[in-house]
């Protein structure tokens, strides 16, 4: 019994930090994301974090324009990516049935060894830089962040088409880049400064890369794909 609770014990934990634009897609997309994950259980234990999408956007923009303050602002996006993250719970097997509040809830919910769905779970932290922080809690072997794009680029891809993407990039320069965007709720997706200290300080593996499913199988099985920080 103790051998078999010893091997339990390590399996390698996976963070995954999904893009809530997974969940503004009206086909089956959020199914396949259901069955990927499912299909990690056996050599990985995954911890998935959701994002907000437009489903938050909207809230927010419309609250801000009502003169809600940024706090509130940020209690949508979080109560948003929590509601993405039951629907993505409603499509994976061997799942923890409850989305997480807390980090300590997060860390009960992983010593279960099922596969964890969590959406955001403080006002003034982003879904990325709750995911860093629960990859640094539970020790995550690596923390994908799969978002909109295939990497970290120089500026913003979406706006410039000169943007020029870095297979490998020095914190301290993304730090540089991540300072000039804005900390808004509901801005940019990519990292945020607080992620990327959380990510420095523990010297977490961490991959920014596309968010479609054979980009993250890739990079789960050790192929290089999109942008590897680097300490």
């Amino acid at each position: 019994m103790q051998h078999v609770q010893s091997s339990i014990l390590m399996k390698p934990k996976i963070v995954i930090k999904l893009s809530g634009r997974i969940f503004d897609l009206e086909n089956n997309d959020i199914s396949k994301y259901g069955n990927f994950i499912s299909s990690l259980k056996d050599s990985y234990q995954p911890i998935i974090i959701t994002g907000g999408g437009k489903v938050a956007r909207h809230y927010i923009s419309n609250a801000r324009s009502l003169c809600a303050d940024e706090s509130t602002l940020d209690e949508f996006g979080i109560k948003i990516s929590r509601l993405n993250a039951k629907l993505l719970i409603c499509a994976t097997n061997n799942v923890y049935p409850y989305t997480p509040k807390n980090l300590r809830e997060v860390t009960n919910a992983a010593n279960t060894n099922l596969i964890v769905i969590s959406g955001g779970l403080y006002p003034g932290q982003s879904t990325n830089g709750t995911a860093a922080l629960i990859a640094e809690k539970i020790n995550a072997s690596k923390f994908l962040n799969a978002t909109d794009v295939d990497g970290i680029y120089d500026r913003d891809p979406n706006k410039n088409k000169k943007a020029k993407k870095f297979n490998r990039i020095n914190i301290n320069k993304l730090k540089r880049i991540i300072m000039k965007q804005d900390s808004i709720a509901g801005g940019y997706d990519l990292l945020d400064i607080v992620s990327l200290k959380i990510i420095e300080r523990s010297k977490i593996k961490t991959i920014v890369l596309n968010s479609k499913i054979e980009d993250l199988t890739k990079a789960i099985d050790g192929v290089k794909i999109g942008t590897e920080i680097t300490f």
